[in-house]
């Protein structure tokens, strides 16, 4: 299933719109990161566990708003768009959203 960040896709007219989709994950802090985060912020540097655990965090967004959008019957999202938020003290949520549409075939 194709999705974008643009409001159209180019070259495909859009028939239908079938409303929002979301996919969301909520991750939480691992003690060895942790750890490992409070070394690095002593010297400075990306904090490699973090980013990993947000990609992993951000794909499975990804992959709920497209089951969502899939069980709607849709051909593509549009307008996707992603927040990050804290939930509670050490866990932050991820959030996928766009319009869910079908496409001229």
């Amino acid at each position: 299933m194709q999705y974008t960040t643009t409001e159209s896709i180019a070259g495909v007219e859009i028939t239908t719109s079938l409303g929002v989709v979301i996919g969301n994950v909520v991750q939480s802090k691992h003690v060895g990161r942790d750890i490992m985060a409070s070394l690095k912020g002593i010297v400075g540097g990306e904090l490699k566990g973090y980013t990993e655990m947000l990609t992993d965090a951000r794909t499975i967004a990804i992959e709920r708003m497209l089951a969502e959008a899939r069980d709607l019957g849709a051909d593509a999202v549009v307008g996707v768009r992603f927040t990050t938020s804290s939930i509670t003290e050490g866990a932050s949520e991820v959030m996928a959203f766009g319009t869910a549409v079908n496409l001229l075939k």
